[in-house]
């Protein structure tokens, strides 16, 4: 699925601004408030909104991560994943659609507490897997169901001696048919700048056993929508 270049642009340039805050805080308070409808609505969990335990994936290599680090002589991603409870209080996704101020709290919320993660929560793996002091506390604590990932805008020049075909993304993100999933859910977003303009698609891969096509379809759908309320909203903030 993927969202409209008139939707994706100021998805990516005004609402950050509008909201003082970056593309993965609102990317990820958009998520939040879309599994809170869906689990109730499909699941049956009888309270909709409140926290959602998610795993953030990251490719590592932002210049404020990295540090004084060269990076100049590497190749690939330095892949980190790191659990956080975003939370965006007891809002739910149909008073975000409609009201305003609930979305701008909401937003507010999951932005300070991902800003409040020490280097954007690289290190969680060394404390989780290597250190002996915390690695078995840490492997007590519940692990999240959900995982989310955007990997960034990605170029597709037309002028170039090669370049991915029309119908194929930007990037490959296939896993292995017979690597065993991670996640009960997986989502997996990613910006492509076509001739028409960015556009967002996303990718969900999901356990079978768990979950119908129906009922990711369904999140897949609402996650679109709180999106586009984001947006709306930020027009209205932008105005002098």
């Amino acid at each position: 699925m993927s969202l409209p270049a008139d939707i994706t642009g100021p998805l990516l340039s005004r609402a950050p601004a509008a909201f003082g805050a970056t593309v993965n805080d609102v990317l990820l308070t958009a998520f939040a408030l879309a599994v809170g409808d869906w689990r109730t609505r499909t699941l049956g969990v009888e309270q909709s909104g409140g926290p959602v335990l998610v795993d953030m994936e990251g490719h590592g290599r932002e210049e404020q991560l990295a540090g004084d680090a060269d990076l100049s002589r590497t190749v690939g991603w330095f892949t980190s994943v790191v659990p956080v409870r975003l939370d965006p209080g007891a809002a739910e996704w149909a008073d975000a659609a409609t009201d305003g101020p609930v979305l701008d709290t909401a937003l507010a919320r999951v932005r300070e507490h991902l800003a409040a993660l020490p280097t954007a929560g690289i290190g969680h793996g060394l404390l989780r897997h290597l250190n002996p002091g915390t690695g078995p506390r840490l492997a007590q604590l519940g692990e999240p169901q959900l995982e989310f990932n955007y990997m960034g805008r990605f170029d597709r020049p037309d002028a170039a001696d090669w370049s991915c075909a029309p119908e194929d993304d930007a990037a490959d993100l296939d896993a292995d048919p017979g690597q065993p999933m991670s996640h009960a859910l997986t989502l997996n977003a990613i910006t492509e700048d076509r001739p028409e303009g960015p556009e967002l698609s996303a990718h969900w891969a999901y356990a079978a056993e768990l979950l119908t096509e129906e009922q990711v379809q369904d999140l897949a759908r609402t996650w679109f929508r709180a999106l586009e309320a984001v947006v709306r909203r930020a027009a209205v903030l932008d105005k002098p």
